[in-house]
């Protein structure tokens, strides 16, 4: 019988990563409930059966050795490599000298003065020969890649910590390590990430991960040292979601392709498919190991050639084995201009269509330049899994916006979110409604973060809905620019304004769910962690302030401690339960 404790405390494994001789993979396994991580490792021929190595997070190869993160410290199996008093964030270990990114050691001072405050995390390396320890690079470091000689890194830099405007103006720099001598290749792309070194005739490349405009996504960029260009190399129809350096030759892409992901060789094409969904790619050229999980397999580390079947070679939740799911389908159809849109719906355990219809809960991904991949969906969330169970059938629904239809279906949202993505899921649910699945008197809807904006948009455009469940939510775009993390341009490229661009009205005002309380009857389960940064809980009590004074049914639930995710056992027990009750008393 599944339970909210089994959901908490399963096992999901991450992070994996290649030996230098290709025999081993080592990679990080956490619960759901983010308790203490552990490093497992697992031969790559599967004969010998996966163990646990250590406690811990990051697992890096060096040549000789494997080394990993625990209590913000680089250890080996033998303990902590050096001691250092501000957390490291990332490391890279390399054949001379293990190089790695932190704040100073300085404490951070008790009263912040937003001019004096500012502490960037710089690069600086370890010399495992002498101990020590030299910082290579002054600048803010978001993250960094070893040429394969392990004479130059490519770094890429903010001009200040702050996500705004620091993430919106990066660099990438190379920083030789014989000379010191640094090379500046010019700005990069927004959230640019990943970077990853390869070589072919014309020498030596940088490639990273970035997104050409604040909204419509990631491509793959490509800048070859002796000209500094950076390159987009991506086709308008691809959505690359990974990126991982090689031994030799081109690097390794994933992309995600509708409800599925494929794996192209840079500049040569696909190599392989994958139903569901699959990330974290790591290879050494001929091996390829990535984490994949489909509609009833969770997520487990799988390895094989590249371009060849891939061998499970963990198994990291073997106590989902003897639980009945509810069937998951594939849905393609097509938006009310025409658009071509996919999306999954999962039915109770053990029934079919026929046995309709079902009380229908609409869960819509966040982002909103993410997706629902046809993947195992149980977690830690009100996912199709827990709903399932209980009687309802669940509606996932891709709408423009999202992942694995290319540049110009996840462009359309920006400075229109809610509008055509609400038609969107409108039609799939009177589909699901018209074959006989949903009933029209029994519809809920659930999101979180952009998906907890579309619910609160949806009540306020419908009354049809009889529950809704708002996760971590916008309900204000104007307030979101002002004290979201990602700052105005960010969320003003999504909302379509600001604020402070003279007297309103204003675009993110037709925008925001708050301006449409008024015509809600919807009943609301509003949650929202105290100490969320990226949609800060001001908007979840905005919210209950309007629904309140117009007399709507709701609750509001405010996790103390928490971030934009939930990451206490207790309280991810809590939402588990509590989503259930709601939708189950009011559908």
């Amino acid at each position: 019988m599944l339970t909210a404790e089994l959901i908490v405390d399963s096992r999901v494994p991450s992070e994996p990563t290649l030996s230098p001789d290709g025999r081993w993979l080592a990679y990080q396994v956490d619960t759901i409930a983010q308790g203490i991580p552990e490093i497992w490792l697992a031969a790559v021929d599967g004969e010998e059966k996966p163990r646990k190595l250590a406690e811990g997070s990051s697992p890096r190869w060096s040549p000789d050795s494997l080394y990993f993160l625990r209590d913000g410290l680089i250890h080996t199996e033998d303990g902590p490599l050096f001691a250092w008093r501000s957390e490291i964030t990332a490391f890279l270990p390399m054949r001379e000298r293990v190089v790695f990114i932190a704040e100073d050691e300085t404490p951070a001072a008790e009263i912040r003065v937003w001019s004096e405050s500012l502490r960037p995390a710089r690069l600086r390396s370890f010399d495992p020969r002498t101990g020590e320890i030299t910082t290579l690079l002054e600048d803010h470091v978001a993250d960094v890649a070893r040429r394969q000689d392990d004479k130059v890194l490519a770094v890429v830099t903010w001009p200040t910590p702050e996500p705004d405007f620091g993430g919106l103006e990066p660099r990438l720099t190379l920083l030789d390590l014989e000379t010191g001598e640094r090379r500046d290749l010019g700005r990069a792309a927004f959230e640019a990430a990943s970077p990853v070194w390869w070589l072919d005739d014309d020498g030596w490349h940088v490639a990273y991960l970035g997104t050409p405009e604040l909204v419509g996504g990631w491509a793959v960029f490509d800048v070859p040292v002796k000209t500094g260009e950076h390159r987009n190399l991506t086709p308008e129809s691809a959505c690359p979601v990974g990126l991982a350096q090689v031994d030799s030759g081109a690097p390794l892409l994933l992309v995600a392709d509708g409800l599925d992901t494929a794996l192209h060789r840079l500049g040569s094409g696909e190599v392989a498919f994958w139903r569901g969904l699959a990330d974290a790619p790591t290879s050494n050229g001929e091996i390829v190991a990535v984490v994949l999980s489909t509609a009833h397999r969770p997520k487990d580390v799988h390895c094989g050639p590249i371009g060849g079947p891939l061998a499970r070679v963990s198994d990291t939740a073997p106590e989902f084995d003897a639980i009945p799911w509810g069937g998951q389908e594939r849905l393609s159809y097509k938006a009310s201009d025409g658009l071509a849109l996919d999306g999954l719906l999962v039915l109770p355990p053990g029934k079919t269509r026929e046995d309709g219809p079902f009380p229908l809960v609409t869960l819509v991904h966040g982002g909103p330049y993410d997706r629902h991949a046809d993947r195992f969906m149980l977690g830690w969330f009100p996912s199709a899994q827990w709903l399932a169970p209980a009687g309802h059938a669940v509606f996932l629904p891709n709408p423009r916006g999202g992942q694995g239809h290319g540049h110009e279906f996840a462009a359309a949202v920006a400075g229109r979110v809610g509008l055509e993505e609400w038609s969107d899921i409108e039609t799939g649910i009177d589909l699901l409604i018209a074959e006989g699945v949903a009933d029209p008197e029994r519809l809920g809807i659930v999101g979180g973060s952009h998906g907890g904006f579309m619910t609160a948009w949806a009540i306020g455009q419908t009354r049809r809905f009889k529950a809704a469940l708002m996760v971590a939510g916008i309900c204000d775009w104007g307030m979101l620019a002002a004290t979201g993390e990602l700052g105005p341009l960010v969320e003003s490229a999504h909302g379509g304004s600001i604020g402070w661009e003279g007297i309103g009205p204003h675009r993110h005002d037709r925008l925001s769910p708050i301006s449409y309380a008024a015509e809600i009857e919807t009943p609301v389960l509003i949650v929202h962690g105290a100490d969320d940064t990226n949609v800060p809980w001001s908007q979840a009590e905005f919210f209950h302030r309007a629904l309140r004074h117009f007399g709507v049914e709701h609750d509001l639930v405010v996790y103390p401690g928490e971030g934009h995710s939930l990451r206490g056992r207790d309280h991810q027990l809590d939402l588990l339960r509590r989503a259930r009750e709601w939708f189950a008393r009011l559908l």
